[in-house]
């Protein structure tokens, strides 16, 4: 395994980097900081957990202030 840039909608976002048999992701934009140091099995599983966490915030409810 060796660090890798994980690319969303073609847009750089992380890296992950080898970790106790593991990938680590560090986020390099904001919208994916919540993954930020979590460990996946693969680069895919990373880009997976991107997707998830883009589509939930797209489909959350807005609060109008």
């Amino acid at each position: 395994m060796q660090k890798q840039v994980i690319k969303f909608a073609g847009e750089p976002v992380g890296i992950v980097i080898p970790d106790e048999d593991r990938l680590k992701f560090i986020a390099v934009k904001f919208h994916v900081i919540d993954l930020d140091e979590q460990r996946f099995d693969s680069a895919d599983d990373v880009r997976l957990a991107i997707s998830k966490l883009v589509a939930s915030r797209n489909s959350a409810p807005v609060a109008h202030v």
